[in-house]
């Protein structure tokens, strides 16, 4: 399974207001304080707001977005997946939510759902930075657990044992 720390979730300020304000008339500091709620240790207080700005507006693809990264940090996972499943439904060509269903589907070891999810935020925009960058390590993790399968069969072989070890190497956090 991939750690959470490799695949990285797009932080909801970092959509772009530009893009997300064409589609939702609100200010921007709603969701600036949902995010500081959360980044402050505040996740009920950060839910309460983002559940009240989404009753209001309730298609709004930015706090809906953000709602499941509250709902990620209280440990509500499940919900976490079902909100970013139905915002990927209502809005496709986002790929900052694909790149974060990706994150969750990795975090539980679905990884064929990562590779999809990713293959869709990479397809949606083929600059994605962050969603290329998952992408290229959940490859290494996959190419990671091939040779690990493979080594089981034939432990002798050197180039399997090398192979294993560099990915591991490429997969450790950076300082």
């Amino acid at each position: 399974m991939i750690a959470p720390r490799l695949l990285r979730a797009c932080v909801a300020p970092g959509l772009g207001l530009g893009l997300l304000c064409s589609l939702t008339p609100v200010r921007a500091d709603v969701y600036d304080e949902v995010i500081r709620q959360l980044q402050t240790s505040q996740p009920l207080r950060a839910r309460e707001q983002a559940e009240q700005h989404l009753r209001q507006h309730p298609q709004d693809p930015q706090m809906r977005l953000i709602l499941a990264q509250v709902q990620d940090a209280q440990g509500r996972t499940s919900e976490a997946l079902l909100t970013l499943e139905a915002l990927a439904a209502s809005f496709p060509e986002l790929p900052e939510v694909h790149n974060n269903l990706a994150v969750l589907y990795a975090r539980e070891g679905r990884l064929d759902r990562a590779l999809m999810s990713l293959q869709n935020a990479v397809r949606t925009r083929p600059d994605y930075g962050v969603a290329l960058e998952n992408l290229g390590d959940l490859h290494v993790q996959l190419a990671q657990q091939a040779y690990s399968r493979a080594s089981q069969g034939a432990p002798a072989l050197r180039r399997l044992s090398i192979k294993l070890d560099l990915s591991r190497q490429i997969l450790q956090p950076l300082p």
